[in-house]
């Protein structure tokens, strides 16, 4: 890399990932995707819990999800006023197992993983994995901290692809609702800095 092209690198700086809140499909473990569900009463809780959070970092961008359960975390976290909406950053289409758990769908499959299997009607992995590159993409165009909400599946394949341009490295990577978790850099190199802080609420 060189010196100028580590420079326009390090102008951004950090890029935290924010998991919406609860809803009633994470709850039960429903694989949710194009369906655009709503916050649980605790899910909204939980994202008004990250407001002091993000309030006490100067976030230069912040970005969204479109689906309502990302846009009301967003909200509800005190960052509404200056979200951007990002297409690109909806979760992964499930296709045919939209609204199934994983457990009900080894019951036909036992093999079954988002990760490796196809997934008719739906994205797959590559698929997956050409919107991770395009968001990268756009954040190393970008400047000092941003913020963006989104979706566990496709959360974890950002990141996988953040630290070695392999989406599926995300499969390594657990993430609840309410999340916080920092890409950033570790000299020239992308970096994970912090993964999966929760904020538990009693």
């Amino acid at each position: 890399m060189s010196n100028q092209t580590a420079k326009e690198t390090y102008a951004l700086r950090e890029v935290w990932l924010i998991r919406h809140g609860e809803t009633a499909w994470s709850l039960s473990g429903q694989h949710t995707g194009r369906t655009d569900i709503a916050l649980t009463d605790r899910g909204r809780e939980q994202a008004r819990a990250l407001a002091p959070v993000l309030a006490a970092q100067p976030f230069d961008a912040v970005l969204s999800s479109p689906m309502i359960r990302a846009t009301d975390t967003c909200r509800l976290a005190g960052l509404g006023e200056r979200m951007i909406e990002m297409h690109d950053l909806r979760e992964w289409d499930y296709g045919i197992y939209e609204g199934r758990t994983t457990a009900e769908i080894h019951a036909t499959t036992p093999d079954w993983s988002v990760w490796h299997s196809p997934i008719p009607d739906g994205e797959n992995l590559e698929q997956i994995q050409v919107r991770a590159q395009s968001v990268v993409e756009r954040l190393l165009t970008m400047k000092g901290r941003v913020a963006m909400f989104s979706h566990a599946h496709f959360l974890r394949a950002l990141a996988g692809y953040w630290m070695s341009s392999e989406a599926a490295l995300g499969a390594h990577l657990y993430l609840d609702t309410a999340s916080v978790s920092v890409l950033g850099f570790d000299h020239e190199d992308r970096a994970i800095r912090r993964w999966n802080t929760r904020l538990d609420l009693n």
